[in-house]
């Protein structure tokens, strides 16, 4: 008994589409850039353009870039906290599913806080290590992206 071919052009069909699609989604939405370093790749949706000009407005435009604060220094976690954001951010801004204005997580908010901690860990050593919860961005909520409204 032959095997019905049916079922395997259906197959071939709907994987040429997703791939298709996939693709020209992935070139659309610029996806190579997010495997660089620059700044300019966090703007390329334009609801992030208000925090890209402010950033590149800011004191930190010439010492740190959105990966320097925003993710891991390196290793795996970096590229699974990439991979998890870049998930996360296109499904939103696809769909218009997102807090306005928008927030970081609470996840993200650690990783935000380690990196002002390595970066400016030794102004603020006696702070730290008196105990205290205490969050870099409950007092410097504008930093990197201007003024809070």
């Amino acid at each position: 008994m032959p095997t019905p071919r049916i079922p395997l052009v259906a197959l071939a069909i709907a994987g040429g589409l997703l791939t298709g699609v996939g693709g020209y989604t992935f070139h659309y939405g610029e996806g190579w850039s997010y495997f660089s370093r620059a700044p300019e790749a966090c703007a390329n949706c334009h609801v992030m353009q208000p925090q890209y000009d402010s950033w590149s407005r800011g004191g930190h435009e010439h010492v740190a870039g959105c990966v320097d604060c925003h993710l891991p220094p390196g290793g795996l976690a970096k590229w699974v906290a990439k991979a998890d954001n870049g998930w996360r951010h296109s499904w939103a801004f696809t769909f218009e599913d997102f807090h306005e204005p928008i927030a970081i997580t609470p996840r993200n908010a650690r990783i935000l806080q380690e990196n002002c901690l390595r970066c400016h860990g030794a102004l603020v050593d006696e702070l730290t290590h008196s105990g205290m919860d205490v969050r870099c961005v409950a007092c410097h909520a504008g930093v990197g992206h201007g003024a809070r409204h």
